[in-house]
């Protein structure tokens, strides 16, 4: 199990609860810490990370179970829309996809390892958000301990 990426799937769901940002543009995984970079037009207040990682670390609380979906790509884009894919979208030879499902909350296209339920996480602690505005990019950088 990976305990930091699925992290970024919880901190991925916060995010867009909290700054309605959609596009992941980039995420980094290194032991205990990791890197969640999206699409956003500003950088976040201290209210609204307190937010994303209040959000985040309740969502571990509940301990909620981790789907892996594995399905065509044809059958994926009918059932889910572009929702499932990245700000960069997958290359078009690649037609069996593996989903990471947290119910209501993140679904994303993944072919990584993942904890069976959100509460395997531990706790996310957020690091200072960098905004990099000539090109509209938050990355929000965390540790799992």
């Amino acid at each position: 199990m990976n305990r930091t990426h699925t992290a970024l799937h919880v901190l991925k769901g916060a995010v867009q609860k909290t700054l309605g940002a959609e596009w992941t543009a980039g995420v980094f995984v290194e032991g205990n810490h990791g890197r969640l970079t999206v699409q956003f037009d500003r950088k976040p207040t201290d209210a609204e990370m307190n937010e994303i990682e209040t959000l985040a670390n309740n969502k571990i609380k509940e301990d909620t179970p981790v789907e892996i979906i594995e399905m065509e790509r044809k059958g994926a884009d009918e059932k889910f829309g572009n929702i499932i894919y990245d700000l960069f979208p997958l290359p078009s030879h690649i037609t069996q996809l593996r989903i990471c499902n947290i119910p209501d909350w993140n679904i994303n296209c993944c072919n990584k390892e993942h904890c069976k339920t959100t509460g395997e996480i531990g706790q996310i602690r957020l690091d200072k958000p960098r905004f990099r505005e000539n090109k509209k990019l938050l990355e929000l950088p965390f540790d799992v301990i």
